[in-house]
């Protein structure tokens, strides 16, 4: 009888002590890391981690296609320098998101990519579970790290290990599986508790060697036509004020990636971009900040360079990337404000460039400044991508403020090149793949972490790829302006079927397609513009009434080159056919 007692007096007990699950110890997790968004598209077996994250004050930005969620996480991260969140279902929808992740792990950008799975015993074996896939072991080659969760206890120390690898050394992806089991495992309640915790110094600094300092400085100080090189990285690492001391204090012009111009502003005395071409065959000495000597740069050699080998000073926080396509003379691996820091205490020793280097520069940029500035002032009818990118150009200048969002082939490279950025972490584009299909991702990102505009730049083939997020946007009314250049087709509306057939060419699209009225069927703004005044009227009112718009930029067809600057990777047939 007494044993009886007790253990109806343990039942009891168990009975009336709180319980928390894997849902709620997910979300504490995050929210005990200051993570506060989560994008992503609900289902089997998320849906209530979405509602539950939402109940607890999390936002949640809920999206169309995983894919899209994926880059808007991605773009987070890169402009918080947390993690941005993804959240999926399980096989499609982990495909879909896995894209994005391993976009991510190319540009550096901090992500975690956090998947439903099926039940580890059944796809195990292979059995045939609902969307059985092994997410964990397909994630890993695209993921910087990739980790699953067995048990609710484990849910703090999977999500830390998720932060930590994404923003540690090298940013990245990472792939965090949970299991749906996971998700309805019951602990106490106090037991849960007591396992959050908060990740310290997910990013210590790293500190450069101080006789890597002194080579750079030694490399420096030899210099005959020094440049300063400036990558996304450098953006990333949000060492502003550090890095405009180097440039001004060392006078050596500076270059920017597409995704570093606004460090400085594009109109700074120092900056070459003008003379891309110019400085980078002339240069002897090029010190690389936060930039890789990938495709983008022609891997630092040929006739890019000038077809001699310069020295390289290579600021980096991975010591693998040090010659990974040419020497490098002075390697200084450190996060990049450390390594400017101390560079920066001795870059006094360092003689300025000279004069005839710079008069040189200056001579080059004057003289294409004034060709491009004679193409702008054309007013062909119909409008091409010089005559509306000026129009773009102008209002930017007004609205310093507005993040960038850009894309395409012709669309990117002439809007690389004609609007200026002024203020950093404010341009986004296709980035160290060259791809399509970012577009109203980044997009959304950049809106829902700035809480400021956004002029999305989206060439016509580019802007289908995401073009559905529309609905995402209007619904939760985002400031975001779309301007699709609209020429008919992949790189220009020309060309035709070669055997006369009933088919369009394989780069033509629906001729004068008004996608203006697919941002007014989610009820936003549309505008239809033939010309550089109509667009820039359509971008101030957009702007002023902070409405999600579309504007259809109707672009000469016959604008365009294929595959834009990039025509030399595009091989065609020479192949005579008898």
């Amino acid at each position: 009888m007494l044993t009886a007692t007790k253990e109806h007096s343990a039942n009891v007990a168990a009975e009336d002590t709180p319980l928390t699950d894997g849902f709620h110890l997910v979300i504490d997790a995050l929210k005990a890391n200051d993570i506060d968004t989560i994008f992503g598209l609900v289902g089997i077996p998320i849906t209530d981690l979405a509602r539950l994250a939402q109940a607890e004050g999390m936002r949640f930005i809920g999206f169309r296609h995983e894919q899209h969620a994926g880059n808007a996480a991605a773009i987070a991260g890169y402009m918080t320098q947390k993690p941005g969140i993804c959240l999926t279902v399980s096989a499609p929808g982990f495909l879909n998101g896995l894209t994005a992740l391993a976009n991510a792990t190319t540009n550096c950008f901090p992500m975690i990519l956090i998947s439903g799975s099926s039940e580890r015993e059944i796809v195990d074996l292979q059995q045939g579970d609902y969307e059985e896939m092994d997410q964990l072991n397909a994630a890993k080659p695209y993921a910087k790290a990739s980790y699953r969760i067995n048990k609710a206890e484990d849910i703090a120390i999977g999500v830390a290990r998720a932060i930590r690898a994404a923003v540690s050394g090298r940013p990245g992806g990472v792939y965090l599986d949970l299991p749906a089991q996971l998700l309805g495992q019951s602990i106490p309640a106090q037991k849960g508790k007591e396992s959050l915790f908060r990740v310290i110094d997910a990013a210590p600094k790293q500190i450069p060697a101080p006789d890597a300092i002194k080579r750079a400085i030694d490399v420096l100080k030899n210099a005959k036509r020094p440049l300063i090189l400036l990558g996304k990285g450098a953006a990333y690492a949000q060492a502003d004020q550090e890095i405009k001391d180097l440039v001004e204090k060392s006078g050596i012009p500076y270059l920017p990636m597409s995704m570093a111009k606004g460090l400085l502003p594009d109109t700074h005395p120092q900056c070459a971009s003008a003379a891309r071409s110019f400085v980078l065959a002339e240069a002897d000495t090029v010190m690389l900040v936060g930039a890789r000597l990938n495709w983008l740069l022609a891997h630092g050699k040929g006739k890019t360079w000038g077809n001699h080998l310069k020295k390289f000073i290579q600021i980096d926080i991975a010591a693998t990337e040090i010659d990974s396509n040419v020497p490098i003379a002075a390697p200084v691996i450190g996060d990049v404000g450390s390594c400017v820091t101390e560079i920066l205490k001795q870059i006094g020793s360092v003689p300025k460039p000279s004069a005839e280097w710079i008069h040189a520069i200056n001579e080059k940029k004057d003289k294409n400044i004034a060709k491009m500035e004679e193409t702008l002032s054309k007013n062909p009818s119909p409008m091409n991508f010089h005559s509306a990118l000026r129009a773009i150009r102008e209002v930017v200048k007004a609205n310093p403020d507005v993040n960038i969002v850009n894309e395409g082939a012709n669309t990117l490279d002439y809007a690389r090149s004609i609007v200026n950025m002024y203020k950093p972490r404010k341009r986004f584009d296709s980035g160290t793949w060259g791809i399509m299909g970012i577009g109203m991702g980044y997009a959304i990102g950049a809106a829902v972490v700035s809480k400021q505009p956004v002029i999305a730049i989206e060439g016509d083939s580019a802007f289908g790829f995401s073009g559905m997020e529309l609905e995402t946007i209007c619904r939760y009314n985002l400031p975001i302006i779309t301007v699709v250049f609209n020429n008919n087709g992949v790189y220009r509306g020309t060309d035709v079927n070669p055997t006369g057939g009933a088919d369009v060419a394989p780069t033509v699209f629906v001729k004068n397609a008004r996608y203006d009225k697919m941002m007014e069927a989610f009820g936003g703004v549309g505008y239809n513009v033939t010309t550089p005044e109509e667009l820039t009227d359509a971008l101030n009112k957009s702007l002023a009434s902070g409405k999600p718009t579309v504007i259809n930029a109707v672009i000469d067809e016959t604008a365009g080159t294929e595959s834009g600057r990039l025509t030399n990777l595009n091989p065609a047939s020479t192949a005579t056919k008898k």
